[in-house]
């Protein structure tokens, strides 16, 4: 039994296919149309789907989209009618697409997926969006039981909901509903430091650790009510959300004594000490719920997803200071996992067993399931470009890569199936030297093209994270933060304050070490990235450290590279110094000269 799971129309729109409750293969479209959050139906991620699996139209059993959204028109209408009158242009700027469109959503999947399938249509069917990302949870985690808690912006009326999983049963136990969201409140805050909603939360949480949480007295009494067991509610008078067009009301400016930061402007003290207030909040929050969870379910593994479980600092919380012996995160937490798991809620509504894991740690198969490329389409693509390559033997490859690492070179790593879910793993990454102190300016500033104060990821072989991770357990999707290790931090006094504290070498591994002493690790394994692993094992016997930073192959604005021209260009209009596609080398000074046509970097609007 073949199903395709659809998330679209909101952001990260996304298509899986699932195989005999097998996932088989999933994407974002954002990665083929290059259009970052692309939100439009996934037409390039379906076709993906069906030609990787060789499935003909006819041979699909279902569709099942991510939410429902007659339940999403009713919570808007009843948000408008509780705050009438405020709210009048909202509503009319909404309600010309809901009633020229998303009313009929059915009418218009069904016209979509004609296009793709030729007019053969198989079964449309509608998961609830908090089901969805529960399923994506708790069904591909390595757990016969588990706790699931899924925290968002909001579904079609929940922002928080509790689950416990069982087998192949899911059993809804509680949820906080809308406008009532913790989501939308960290998301509050990124409009306000100048960030963009549904992308730039990331940021904020990076820029967290530069400041001080010196509103957060402010937040737990104004904004905010949160009960012993985690739940809480909003002070509804400082968000504007539920009616208007931005998330804060002028009341949100006049209690933090100013107005919003201007995007790309000057960041000062204050947004960071905003951003430090609100983390520690949201951690506070997610600890206590969890905790709650914990108590009402007795089970010792946790499984999380939504947007929310996108905030690795407070997953780092619960997995140090919580009740649970496992924790298990879905890789693709936000909107796009929505596509797997309203499959997989389809195929377990039928009563079918999950499929028995074998060796495998989770039946997401490292998260490495879009495209590949062979040799032959890898020069198909890049002949256009004259494109000068140097062949490698697979036995000599590793090694030659981690010389030219070890040597302060930064490579575009591309390899293999292309990740799903936001963080590079080590198949569409660029990669460096953790211990060179100047690679995190280099990265960001003449690679990334981004805000110099955002931290690198780690990877770490999967034996010796515990080594140089204090408590580090497998994070195969690095959706942990954990403290480096005591043995490798540089300790001190420091009069550098704000940013001015990046330029500071905080351990014998600079690059990846975060003001805080904290990074976002990903352990890598043998057998879920035999290449990778083996090339940071090369650079572990070379050079005694088994760490690569590992930044997502992409400039700012841009997703992450799809296809083997993608990530040739990504490399000549940066400062990459090579570029690895599969077993070939590509010399930055051996390539013909690059010019672009126009001015590239305004392709991609800022995230």
């Amino acid at each position: 039994m073949k199903i395709v799971g659809i998330s679209a129309y909101y952001h990260d729109s996304a298509a899986a296919l699932i195989d005999n409750g097998k996932i088989v293969c999933a994407a974002q479209e954002e990665r083929f149309t290059r259009i970052k959050h692309d939100a439009s139906f996934p037409h390039k991620a379906i076709k993906f789907c069906l030609d990787y699996s060789d499935t003909a139209p006819g041979d699909i059993d279902a569709v099942v989209f991510y939410e429902k959204p007659l339940l999403t028109f009713e919570r808007l209408l009843e948000t408008y009618l509780a705050f009438a009158p405020r709210g009048f242009g909202s509503f009319a700027k909404a309600m010309p697409t809901w009633l020229k469109e998303k009313l009929y959503l059915k009418k218009i999947l069904r016209k979509e997926l004609g296009l793709i399938t030729g007019g053969t249509l198989p079964a449309l069917k509608f998961s609830q969006h908090h089901l969805s990302h529960a399923a994506s949870a708790f069904f591909p985690s390595p757990f016969d039981e588990a706790a699931v808690l899924c925290m968002d912006g909001v579904g079609e009326w929940a922002t928080t909901t509790a689950w416990q999983g069982k087998d192949s049963k899911l059993e809804s136990l509680w949820e906080v509903n809308f406008p009532h969201s913790i989501g939308l409140l960290y998301s509050a805050f990124t409009y306000f430091c100048g960030f963009k909603v549904n992308s730039g939360e990331y940021k904020l949480m990076g820029l967290a650790p530069y400041g001080e949480p010196r509103y957060e007295d402010i937040i737990r009494k104004e904004l905010i009510d949160i009960r012993p067991d985690g739940t809480f509610r909003l002070n509804l008078k400082y968000f504007d959300y539920c009616t208007g067009l931005r998330m804060t009301s002028p009341a949100f400016a006049e209690l933090f004594k100013g107005q919003r930061r201007e995007p790309e402007s000057a960041i000062s003290k204050r947004e960071m000490d905003l951003a430090a207030s609100v983390q520690k909040v949201t951690e506070d929050i997610v600890l206590l719920i969890a905790n709650t969870l914990h108590k009402e379910t007795g089970q010792k593994n946790l499984c999380l997803s939504g947007g929310v479980a996108l905030n690795c600092v407070a997953n780092g919380l619960i997995q140090r200071d919580g009740p649970y012996d496992n924790i298990w995160i879905q890789p693709a937490a936000g909107d796009a996992g929505g596509a797997v798991g309203a499959a997989l809620a389809y195929w377990h509504s039928l009563s079918h067993p999950r499929p028995p894991l074998g060796g495998s740690r989770d039946s997401m198969q490292g998260s490495l399931l879009g495209p590949s490329f062979g040799d032959d389409e890898v020069t198909r693509q890049l002949d256009s470009f004259n494109a000068v390559s140097q062949p490698i033997p697979e036995t000599d490859l590793a090694s030659t890569v981690a010389d030219l690492i070890a040597d302060g070179n930064v490579i575009g790593w591309f390899q293999g199936r292309m990740e799903y879910g936001p963080r590079a793993l080590g198949a569409r990454s660029i990669l460096g030297d953790p211990r060179n102190t100047e690679m995190q300016r280099t990265m960001n500033l003449k690679i990334k093209y981004r805000e110099s104060f955002r931290p690198f990821a780690p990877s770490v072989l999967a034996e010796h994270a515990a080594e140089y991770f204090s408590g580090c357990p497998d994070s195969p999707y690095m959706l942990l933060v954990m403290p480096v290790s005591d043995h490798l931090r540089h300790k001190g006094e420091t009069d550098q304050t704000g940013l001015e504290q990046i330029n500071e070498a905080r351990s014998t591994l600079p690059a990846i070490t975060h003001v805080d002493y904290s990074a976002r690790v990903q352990t890598v394994h043998a057998d879920t990235n035999p290449r990778y692993h083996a090339l940071i094992e090369a650079f572990h016997q070379k050079t005694g450290c088994p760490v690569l930073i590992n930044t997502s192959f992409n400039v700012r604005g841009e997703p992450i590279v799809c296809t083997p021209d993608d990530a040739y260009r990504c490399f000549m209009r940066t400062e990459m110094d090579y570029l690895v596609i599969g077993n070939r080398i590509f010399a930055k000074n051996e390539q013909p000269p690059w010019a672009e046509t126009d001015n590239w970097r305004e392709t991609f609007e800022l995230d």
